[in-house]
């Protein structure tokens, strides 16, 4: 047990102790107001300004639109980005990559998410917005007092009501229309509760941008830390390029698609070590409504007492040497079908998308749109890391890879684009 601003936490380190903090019901355990912070940020209407059942029903909402099903649509748009994104870059360079998946993830969500009125007409605003709320919202004094009339509280919720004004807009003239688009905003308008009542337009706004929150951390920070990783691992590069050796051959006929991404085991692999090791999310929170027990390895038997924060630590949990061997290593291999370390210890020994009730509804989503984008990288440009491997800056509210990330790039002119 630790103690932190004055409140005992319980941490939980390990799947064995941690089945009934992923899987117990929202009456025993959940986020309780641990995630108040998010409703300045994404509304009232949304998430943790509501109640528990419809909260429920808008998670549902959001996975239905995310669903594998869904992806197929989304993978053309998502090349035409990347594509068009690095025919700006010069025959060689050096880019700070780091600035580059932000940009290029942003543009990304605009189109797959937002749709083509955002990104066409409006993305530079909304760009500028996003970017105010989130370096506003999401800090440790917005975390404890997200009501407090702070500075950065002011120009969060500044910066969210004109975005919120903008996305109404949009929501407003595609219903007055008529006018059906595929992408996940259309999604969500058109969901409706398990009572037949359709979603409002300050709904489908809140829902919009809390699942653009919580795409872009997790996908522009995994992009940088797969690069850091695999530029620094010349065996991995070479056998992720490979991958994409083989399997353009493949697809040269027909382009790539849905199906020559899913393949793409190596790449996946890379993506999934590189989020292992650099969790998007260290810690996950919660707060046990019910006494409950927990078993540990050796056999102790622990009580959990009632309104007790409990906590799993995700950063140790990936790191555990008898489910990882040699957890230091950056090593894809690990999760191959020889090894399956993530299993080792059940279905909870890697959380780095979190798990049971609560698990990313978009974890599909951001491994396509990375595998996309380093897949376009690997067929077409030599990258070299030039920069020191970055730290991790701790001092982040939600922690992120320190300063830069300079890559030397150039053409390589073998591999072309394949759509």
């Amino acid at each position: 047990m630790v103690s932190s601003f004055g409140v005992k936490v319980t941490l939980l380190i390990g799947p064995e102790v941690t089945a009934h903090f992923f899987q117990g019901l929202e009456s025993e355990i959940s986020h309780g107001n641990l995630f108040e912070f998010t409703v300045p940020m994404f509304g009232e209407a949304v998430g943790y300004g509501r109640d528990t059942a419809t909260r429920t029903e808008q998670m549902r909402f959001h996975i239905e639109a995310l669903r594998p099903s869904r992806l197929r649509s989304h993978v053309y748009p998502m090349l035409q980005e990347v594509e068009g994104y690095f025919a700006k870059w010069g025959e060689e360079g050096i880019v700070d990559l780091k600035l580059e998946f932000e940009k290029l993830l942003m543009l990304i969500s605009s189109r797959c998410l937002l749709g083509k009125e955002v990104r066409e007409n409006m993305f530079d605003e909304v760009y500028t917005l996003f970017h105010e709320i989130e370096d506003n919202g999401v800090t440790l004094i917005s975390f404890l007092f997200p009501y407090l009339p702070t500075p950065a509280n002011r120009k969060r919720d500044k910066a969210r009501i004109r975005l919120t004004q903008i996305l109404s807009d949009v929501v407003d003239s595609r219903k007055n229309s008529g006018r059906v688009e595929d992408d996940t905003l259309q999604k969500l308008i058109d969901s409706k509760y398990k009572d037949g009542r359709p979603t409002t337009v300050e709904e489908v706004v809140g829902l919009i941008i809390g699942l653009l929150f919580a795409g872009k951390h997790t996908s522009s920070h995994t992009s940088t830390w797969t690069a850091a990783c695999l530029l620094s691992h010349p065996t991995f590069l070479r056998a992720a390029i490979e991958e994409q050796q083989q399997i353009s051959s493949k697809y040269k006929d027909m382009g790539l698609d849905y199906n020559a991404f899913i393949e793409m085991d190596t790449l996946h692999r890379c993506i999934k070590e590189a989020l292992r090791k650099h969790p998007p999310t260290p810690m996950l929170v919660r707060r046990a409504h019910k006494q409950f027990m927990v078993k540990t390895k050796e056999g102790k038997e622990y009580d959990i007492p009632q309104d007790h924060i409990v906590a799993t630590p995700t950063i140790v949990t990936n790191n555990i040497s008898y489910i990882y061997k040699d957890p230091q290593v950056y090593d894809p291999c690990r999760f191959g079908p020889e090894r399956r370390e993530d299993k080792v210890g059940g279905k909870f020994s890697y959380t780095s998308f979190s798990g049971g009730r609560h698990i990313c509804t978009g974890e599909a989503y951001a491994y396509m749109q990375l595998k996309v984008i380093w897949s376009h990288l690997l067929r077409n440009f030599e990258l070299e890391l030039i920069s020191p491997f970055p730290k991790t800056d701790w001092s982040k509210f939600l922690p992120e890879p320190q300063g830069k990330l300079l890559v030397k790039y150039k053409r390589n002119g073998i591999l072309q684009s394949l759509n």
